[in-house]
């Protein structure tokens, strides 16, 4: 393990944020008067309707927006609020035109779970005080059960979400301990502190924490959600009354089967594969609830989970950073993992997730640098680690395809487990966020797609899961 210590914060490099080229300005356009036209009742509707949701949204604004950060539960200390960037705005906007984000952002999310064991029995509202069970309390104010970073990045179109596992062995106000005890020692000041810490100084610029009955009640709030539930689901702990049930397979999850999915951690890989099926979860979330669409619920949305979100961004803050995420391409919304590994059991009395420092160095480089690295990490196709997880329950395609990629040089592969739900589309994934090695192996095998996330296989470079179109590229000719 690597004994390098934390930056002090006052050492911390400030970030700086470059303005976009004039050059990405949208320029005006003539076009050519169309002969045909709207017929006028249709039109006039059609502008009514305009005018109208543009009204609604106005005025759904002013109502949410007599607060500057409406959904903050508790004002920071002037020294906790300076932990937070506070350069340039993040935002601008105005003539009831939406707001836009003006330069890259970091946001780090806390989901947290605090039980009534966690808090005196002094403080804990009159119906929980003789609850019998663990029940979950409505605070901010426990351990830190999932973190994210989150990069919104309108100078590459890239949208970039950097999981931190809970149990990463890093320094918190001092002292070595998991990172998930820094919001429960100094709130999320000091979990923004910790994390910028531990990447080598990146910069945090807002925060969101967000405890479970918010995610449950966001979901609803969204209309629910379909993702593949990679295997049965089945947990019972009745102290705490929480009861996971989910068969697998592709289905729409309500608010609490989201819960159930996004909690359950009773596997080989622990929170580490539940940081995976978060990953997938999140995906799916975004490709099918994040648009345009989204902007326009955003009032109803905020005010069902308003008492379950603390955060210090505006409103404004938070119309730009939807607006832009929903017109991100899906293939510039990347998934990474803080990289490391298991501790072992002879090593520490509990377990830990030890940081790969050397490893994040280059992955802050590339993704919350300022540059736009795509040069593979493993220019040698010898010393690419590729698993292979296949969906197509063919044994020749797998043998085909280890052939062929050893034929190309690919020395370096093994089978991996088998995914029990078939894939229409392959999946090309970097694992450790080599994308362009990940297009380059995705061009050979003129199959599936190429993607940055960590749900592939824990030690490989890249993760092929191969699908049904196996047989439409590479798979065809052989």
């Amino acid at each position: 393990m690597s004994s390098r210590k934390p930056r002090p914060s006052s050492m911390r490099p400030q970030p700086q944020h470059p303005q976009p080229p004039a050059s990405w300005s949208r320029a005006g356009v003539k076009h050519k008067p169309s002969r045909w036209r709207l017929p006028r009742v249709i039109g006039i509707s059609v502008a009514l309707a305009g005018v109208a949701s543009v009204s609604a949204m106005a005025g759904a604004l002013l109502a949410v927006s007599l607060s500057a950060t409406p959904l903050q539960h508790q004002q920071l200390t002037a020294d906790d609020a300076n932990v937070f960037n506070q350069g340039d705005p993040i935002s601008s906007g105005g003539n009831l035109r939406l707001p836009r984000l003006t330069r890259p952002v970091n946001i780090l999310v806390l989901g947290v779970k605090v039980l009534t064991s966690d808090v005196n029995t002094n403080d804990l509202p009159p119906e929980l005080r003789n609850a019998g069970y663990h029940a979950l309390v409505n605070s901010f104010e426990g351990l830190s059960d999932s973190m994210l970073l989150i990069r919104f990045n309108p100078q590459t179109g890239q949208l970039v979400v950097l999981s931190l596992p809970r149990d990463t062995r890093t320094y918190v106000r001092g002292s070595l301990t998991k990172l998930n005890e820094a919001n429960a020692y100094g709130g999320p000041a000091l979990a923004a502190e910790s994390v910028s810490d531990l990447l080598g100084g990146v910069a945090v610029d807002r925060y969101v924490r967000i405890n479970v009955q918010g995610v449950e009640k966001l979901i609803d709030a969204l209309g629910g959600v379909t993702v593949t539930v990679p295997q049965e689901m089945k947990y019972q702990d009745d102290s705490q009354h929480l009861y996971i049930n989910l068969k697998a397979g592709e289905q729409k999850l309500n608010g609490n089967q989201s819960l159930q999915f996004l909690r359950f951690r009773y596997d080989a890989n622990g929170d580490i594969g539940r940081i995976q099926r978060q990953q997938m979860f999140m995906r799916a979330l975004a490709e099918q609830t994040i648009n345009p669409a989204t902007i326009a619920r955003l009032p109803k949305i905020l005010s069902v989970i308003q008492s379950n979100v603390d955060t210090n961004l505006s409103v404004e803050e938070l119309l730009a950073l939807l607006g832009y995420a929903s017109q991100v391409n899906r293939s510039n919304v990347q998934m990474l993992m803080l990289p490391g590994n298991f501790s072992s059991p002879s090593e520490y009395n509990v377990s830990y997730w030890l940081p790969s420092y050397g490893d994040i160095d280059t992955m802050v480089d590339q993704y919350f640098g300022f540059g736009t690295q795509t040069v593979s990490n493993n220019p040698d196709p010898s010393r690419v680690r590729i698993a292979i997880q296949d969906s197509t329950n063919n044994p020749v395609a797998v043998q085909a395809l280890t052939r062929t990629l050893r034929d190309s040089g690919y020395s370096n592969i093994y089978v991996d487990k088998t995914l029990q739900t078939p894939l229409p589309i392959s999946r090309i994934v970097a694992q450790r966020g080599d994308m362009a090695t990940a297009e380059m192996v995705q061009r050979f095998l003129a199959i599936g797609e190429a993607r940055v996330e960590s749900t592939g296989a824990l030690n490989s470079d890249i993760t092929i899961q191969l699908g049904q179109d196996w047989t439409q590229g590479l798979g065809e000719a052989l």
